[in-house]
């Protein structure tokens, strides 16, 4: 379709998360195709772009090609979208065509049945003047045309007169390998699809004249109130300024070994063994956050909220008093019930609606084990850029499989995200000719400043954790299982 020069006034979707892809909404007086396969949202969009348009007071027009007019606003009610004052022009067939045996013996059905149809959209058009219509489905125009090239015309001209009355349209189409739909997708101004493929619903602008977008696969979800979608995070766009200073542990020992703790809006792994305490001390740096008033999160994809607040309440971290302060928040994330574009938009609110400081996310592997959808490793390194960028301190646990053995920084390649790399050990130690097993902490890479090489012994109590002073005569401890005497 050959562009018109108007202004690019920008509309709403009604999608928020359809508007950020789009880099701020439709271009006004432009056509927009919406396509994809059965059941994957191509009405639910048109609803929502008709509805924001009743909310801005515009004219609004649904022409019904396919479905009912009675089902597509039943459809809408219970959505909770208000289509109350659009007009609706129904051109879907009705029972009488069969009941009645309609039958053309001369002349061919689209010749008989596209005069009168196109009549009543001109007329339509005319009359409402509308700024805002919604065609489903385009598909029903190609039976009217007795070959492709004419639908080709027709199509070109019938979006030419919508535009030319001031309307900008959006239409959907049934694209498929058995009726492909590539001349609809030169003929928009932009293109939409959809998909419903395991591991769930997605949404790819690939065409959009006029303007930037962001490209890529993003998620959608059907919902009783619509659609939501949930633009990939894009580390890059999103930039705060934010004081460059060290966020201390409370724990002295901890912060001698870090010359003075981690610093805001960098990336720390704790990475170790089950039980050796990484989450416990991730917790102890939030309990110092608390006392400065500053939020943190922690996503948990293994354990219930009430253990953590239990193995907090026997370490002398008072969780649930920071949870009833609002100072922490903690969130049990099930097992496949998010993509990583909506556990990033969670994480997204809470950095940006609540004022999060720091954030944990216990752990890697269970981020990778509960989230639906494949390249979790990049997701979750836009995620961390993300938030380093906007200045909240990220702690990933990581956990290790083996207790014992040759040491292993990470299983899955993550370490290059780390701007600090704290590690977690057992070690055997002889005490009064016993042998005890006692954990350990150190430090691998520190990005911002020097740090002591150091293995120091961590004790958990009922009483809290103490870091002890470097533990001496050990031996073995990146190649094995430490040792060490008493």
């Amino acid at each position: 379709m050959t562009e018109l020069n108007l202004p690019s006034e920008r509309i709403s979707t009604g999608l928020a998360g359809l508007d950020a892809i789009l880099c701020g909404g439709l271009i006004r007086r432009r056509s927009y195709l919406v396509r994809g396969g059965p059941g994957t949202g191509k009405t639910t969009i048109g609803m929502h772009f008709l509805s924001q348009g009743v909310a801005a007071g515009e004219q609004t027009l649904l022409i019904a090609l396919g479905e009912p007019t009675e089902q597509i606003l039943a459809d809408a009610k219970t959505l909770n979208l208000n289509l109350d004052h659009v007009t609706v022009l129904d051109l879907s067939p009705t029972s009488n065509f069969f009941t009645q045996i309609q039958t053309y013996d001369i002349f061919s059905p689209a010749e008989v049945e596209r005069e009168p149809i196109s009549q009543q959209i001109i007329e339509q058009i005319q009359a409402l003047k509308p700024q805002r219509v919604f065609l489903d489905s385009m598909t029903q125009f190609r039976y009217l045309a007795p070959d492709p090239f004419q639908f080709r015309k027709q199509v070109l001209s019938f979006l030419r007169f919508l535009v030319e009355q001031e309307a900008t349209i959006v239409f959907t189409s049934e694209g498929s390998e058995e009726a492909p739909d590539d001349d609809l997708q030169f003929m928009s101004d932009g293109v939409i699809h959809l998909s419903l493929l395991p591991p769930g619903r997605t949404l790819t602008v690939t065409k959009f004249r006029g303007s930037d977008f962001q490209k890529g696969t993003h998620s959608i979800r059907l919902t009783h109130h619509g659609m939501n979608v949930f633009p990939r995070l894009l580390p890059g766009v999103y930039r705060r300024e934010f004081p460059l200073e060290t966020i201390p542990s409370g724990l002295p020992d901890l912060d001698e070994l870090l010359h003075g703790g981690i610093e805001r809006g960098t990336v720390t792994i704790f990475s170790g063994p089950s039980g050796v305490g990484k989450t416990t001390v991730g917790l102890q740096i939030m309990k110092e956050a608390a006392g400065r008033g500053e939020r943190s999160v922690v996503y948990t994809f293994e354990e219930e909220v009430e253990v953590i607040k239990r193995r907090c309440d026997a370490v002398g971290i008072p969780a649930r008093m920071m949870s009833d302060r609002g100072v922490l928040s903690l969130v049990k994330i099930e097992p496949l019930q998010l993509t990583p574009d909506e556990f990033a938009n969670l994480v997204r609110q809470e950095a940006e609606d609540r004022q999060a400081r720091i954030i944990m996310i216990d752990s890697v592997s269970g981020y990778r084990l509960s989230l639906s959808g494949k390249d979790l490793v990049s997701h979750l390194h836009a995620l961390c850029k993300y938030l380093a960028n906007v200045g909240i301190t990220v702690l990933l646990i990581n956990e290790t499989e083996s207790y014992a053995g040759e040491f292993q920084a990470s299983e899955i390649g993550i370490t290059y995200l780390a701007d600090n790399f704290v590690y977690f050990r057992y070690f055997e130690k002889v005490v009064d000719r016993k042998i005890e097993v006692r954990k350990a902490i150190g430090i691998l890479k520190k990005r911002l400043s020097d740090f002591e090489k150091t293995l120091h012994e961590l004790e958990i109590t009922r009483h809290g954790l103490r870091v002890s002073q470097p533990i001496s005569g050990l031996q073995n401890i990146l190649g094995g299982t430490p040792q060490g005497h008493e």
